[in-house]
């Protein structure tokens, strides 16, 4: 089960991304972070209290608020690097963060893949890098960028960390990303109102017209976002987290084939070898469990 639920998340954090790349074309990335994390708090908040999730309450929610500071600051620095170097060097340098991260904790915590696991996520792993559409050539990248993208990756693997670790059973793991998308809302919408106090308009052109618009999709972001969370966080308690890890970081190569599909995107022949290899792994990994 550990591979299915990994791989539900890998599928949902990819489709979070096609949909919120789409939205960003259209309004601020802020603004786009903040009302679907307020849409999936909301959500949430009524799970919690329809379940009566809100006794759940326990240690390790220190992890789930964790989690929600770290991950709204992390897209922050992806965000800024993206604007200061070449997205082929930004993009594949920081999703690694979201595997050895992880795979980390989880050898630090004991785990020790056999071979053909090992082959499974080496190649699963240069795969997703390679989808990501890595490049050499180009414009420049700076010290900053390179600094950010590696506060970034950093700061996606702990997430992926701090949620696995903040709940024990369902119950609680409701409580726990709620918790999470309190905080994100949080600190998004601190973020927000600084770039509001320096001159950049929080609303679109066209108002909350544009917004209200957006609703569904922007409730499609957010909630796809916070259930690729919990399906991690399940995969994480019924099985070995360095497969988990792996298999999870594969949104990637989701985002990819939804953009060549669904916007008629030409893969670049380095990224269609990527997800290939990253299939394999994948396969390898699902026979090996």
């Amino acid at each position: 089960m550990t591979a299915v639920f990994a791989l539900a998340s890998s599928f949902l954090w990819g489709a979070a991304d096609f949909g919120g790349g789409l939205l960003t074309r259209r309004m601020q990335a802020l603004t786009v972070v903040v009302v679907s994390q307020v849409i999936a708090a909301a959500v949430l908040g009524a799970i919690v209290v329809a379940t009566g999730a809100w006794h759940a309450a326990a240690p390790q929610l220190w992890f789930a608020v964790a989690a929600g500071v770290i991950g709204p600051a992390a897209m922050l620095c992806f965000y800024r690097a993206l604007a200061l170097g070449p997205m082929g060097v930004v993009s594949p340098l920081a999703s690694l963060g979201t595997v050895l991260v992880p795979l980390g904790v989880g050898f630090i915590g004991g785990e020790r893949p056999g071979p053909v696991q090992i082959a499974g996520m080496t190649v699963a792993v240069v795969g997703v890098v390679l989808a990501g559409g890595p490049q050499r050539g180009g414009g420049a990248v700076t010290r900053e960028a390179i600094v950010l993208t590696l506060i970034a990756a950093f700061g996606f693997g702990a997430v992926m960390a701090f949620i696995s670790e903040a709940s024990t059973n369902v119950t609680g793991l409701f409580l726990a990303l709620f918790v999470q998308r309190v905080c994100n809302v949080a600190v998004g919408g601190a973020a927000l109102y600084v770039a509001t106090r320096r001159g950049t308009p929080a609303l679109p052109e066209g108002g909350l017209a544009v917004i209200r618009a957006a609703l569904p999709a922007l409730a499609f972001v957010g909630i796809a976002d916070v259930a690729a969370n919990g399906t991690y966080a399940i995969a994480t308690q019924s099985g070995p987290v360095t497969i988990a890890a792996v298999l999870a970081s594969l949104y990637p190569v989701v985002t990819a084939v939804a953009a060549m599909g669904l916007l008629k995107e030409r893969l670049r022949a380095i990224q269609t070898a990527g997800a290939s290899l990253a299939l394999a792994g994948t396969a390898l990994l699902a026979s090996s469990g």
